[in-house]
């Protein structure tokens, strides 16, 4: 099934804007709990930072998977969506005091802890309301990923995790504090991942890791393997649905679990990229001596990822079947980066022509900005336009 566009209820939307096709959505999530089910042990959380839109959340929410939250804004955002603060898993670098003491008011379901100062702050907060916070501890593997440089974060180099050799300490300093209880090991190596090389390795690096804490008699109830699955953004109209079969056989084939443990898997990109489109009306059609631009009421305010990551949509016209032409899709944005894509094929575009930017489901709509006053996207799904 293909991303299906309603152009006729695009007529009175202002563009641009983001449309998810929640059909897309549900088959998705259908695949994935296919795959879980096959396992007793494995749950999924969303990675909520891909995409946090309130009717994208929602669907998500009737599947039952838990939610992996990067902020205390996002744990706002995802309690209003419905989500059960006992499926909740809270990561980064550098939590804010408040977003700490948030999590602790809501009995969120773990803090994957990252630093020594972090956990000291969070035995401390919770001490001052007389509470114990559940803590993983995020442990940087040293592990390469096939991706972006940008999107890398299981290397050393990285600012992500605490370094291997200082895990057992770390974890006996949690296991002296009162107001904090250490339950396991999180992990997370990158982003947009479709070497099943990588997480093989990764695998093997926490079955080394486990080893060296047995024989220090210390053992974890939870190993959760971050997400990083990547999504096909070449052909995403014959391919929507992510490789979600190799990717949890990997872990069932070479991670070696101990009696009782469970697995955690935070998927985001993967889960969402496919159902979403960037929706954008063509302004002019300019030519020079050699080029061809099709210049579009979208921005990088609006979808940043070519312009952060050189990142691809495939770009289809929705108002076109005519011959193709080659051109450049630019937005209006006073900067030289404000490109979507160079010498592409399209049908032949005219002024009012609706483009839309496909695989844009993830990393799109969330990471907007208001550069020049421009306005936030809004995000439709097919099911309130029909």
């Amino acid at each position: 099934m293909a991303i299906q566009f309603p152009v006729e209820r695009f007529a009175d939307i202002r563009t641009p804007f983001y449309y998810y096709d929640t059909d897309i959505l549900r088959q998705t999530l259908d695949a994935i709990n296919t795959e879980i089910k096959k396992h007793d042990n494995y749950f999924v959380h969303y990675a909520v930072k891909a995409n946090a839109n309130l009717k994208v959340l929602k669907v998500i929410n009737e599947v039952g998977f838990g939610i992996d939250c990067v902020s205390g804004g996002e744990i706002e955002q995802v309690l209003k969506a419905g989500f059960p603060a006992n499926k909740i898993v809270f990561a980064g670098v550098g939590k804010s005091d408040w977003e700490i003491e948030l999590g602790i008011d809501k009995d969120i379901f773990c803090f994957n802890v990252e630093s020594i100062p972090e956990l000291e702050v969070l035995n401390e907060i919770a001490a001052s309301k007389g509470k114990v916070a559940t803590v993983c501890f995020r442990i940087n593997p040293n592990v390469g990923a096939h991706t972006h440089a940008n999107i890398t974060t299981g290397l050393a180099e990285n600012k992500f995790g605490i370094d291997m050799q200082d895990m057992e300490k770390v974890i006996r300093l949690a296991q002296s504090m009162k107001n904090v209880q250490f339950k396991g090991l999180h992990f997370h190596i990158g982003s947009q991942i479709l070497e099943m090389d990588d997480f093989i390795a990764l695998a093997h690096r926490i079955n080394d890791l486990q080893d060296q804490l047995e024989a220090a008699d210390i053992h974890i109830e939870i190993v959760n393997v971050g997400g990083g699955l990547g999504v096909d953004y070449k052909n995403p109209q014959g391919n929507p649905i992510p490789n979600f079969k190799d990717y949890f056989a990997v872990y069932d084939k070479y991670l070696k679990l101990r009696p009782g443990q469970t697995v955690h898997f935070e998927l985001g990109r993967a889960m969402v990229a496919q159902c979403g489109a960037l929706v954008t009306k063509v302004l002019y059609v300019k030519e020079n001596a050699i080029k061809k631009f099709a210049i579009v009421d979208a921005g990088f305010t609006d979808l940043i990822r070519p312009a952060l990551y050189d990142a691809h949509h495939r770009i289809i016209n929705l108002c076109s079947n005519e011959a193709e032409e080659t051109y450049d899709v630019v937005g209006p944005i006073c900067e030289s980066s404000d490109v979507f894509d160079k010498d592409i094929r399209l049908s032949k575009a005219h002024r009012g022509d609706l483009l839309a930017m496909l695989s844009a489901g993830a990393y799109g709509e969330i990471m907007a900005s208001g550069y020049n006053c421009r306005p936030l996207p809004k995000g439709y799904t097919n099911e309130e336009l029909n």
